[in-house]
């Protein structure tokens, strides 16, 4: 089975583009942000039908019991503010009755699944760094442990496609007030490459 692999950035798989490349994978580099993810990705799959989606990348961590550099998988995932504010109470788009924000894709048949924690993300357009929307998102949605920019919008195109899909994420950072000192940017995506490699060489040749 071969994949597309899918990254915001090309800082995130930077370490496996030339392996890629050798082994003749696909990837895609879509840009930061649900919107370009949506529609990059809605793009490339008119040109390249994979038997699966692998998207990869870095993401915060709500909770500090995950250790910065952890490689996780994704198997829950949600437009976190798609919805309405009706006084102090969020109503999400599914109460709205306009649409659908939370999705669980379906999963490749591979010969060696990730052997990783699983976790639920949340997908954002503006990444959290205020003391106080983190208690009222950590109350509205107890069970989400990650936050990324761009996951659920994988899922998004996965699930309209029919398309099975994988999401990877390696902790960089936790959901805090912004420390950038405090980051480990280098380690994630050195982890999160080394995981890839050994990933596609069980599952793709």
């Amino acid at each position: 089975m071969r994949p597309l692999i899918v990254a915001a950035t090309d800082a995130e798989i930077a370490p496996s583009i030339d392996f890629l490349k050798r082994l003749q994978i696909p990837y895609l580099t879509t840009g930061v942000g649900m919107t370009a993810t949506a529609y990059q990705l809605g793009k490339s799959i008119t040109q390249i039908r994979p038997d699966y989606i692998l998207n990869v990348g870095i993401g915060g961590a709500l909770y500090k019991d995950i250790p910065l550099g952890t490689v996780i998988q994704i198997t829950k995932d949600s437009f976190s503010e798609l919805g309405a504010e009706d006084g102090e109470l969020f109503l999400p788009i599914e109460e709205l009755g306009f649409g659908k924000s939370v999705f669980t894709p379906s999963f490749p048949s591979l010969a060696s699944p990730p052997q990783l924690a699983l976790h639920t993300g949340i997908t954002v357009n503006t990444v959290h760094g205020n003391e106080q929307s983190i208690l009222l998102l950590k109350a509205r949605l107890s069970s989400a442990t990650i936050e990324t920019m761009e996951g659920a919008a994988v899922f998004f195109v996965s699930e309209a496609e029919n398309i099975p899909c994988l999401q990877i994420r390696a902790i960089s950072n936790y959901v805090e007030k912004r420390n950038r000192q405090a980051w480990e940017i280098p380690l994630a995506i050195k982890n999160l490459n080394v995981w890839l490699q050994e990933f596609i060489l069980k599952n793709s040749l």
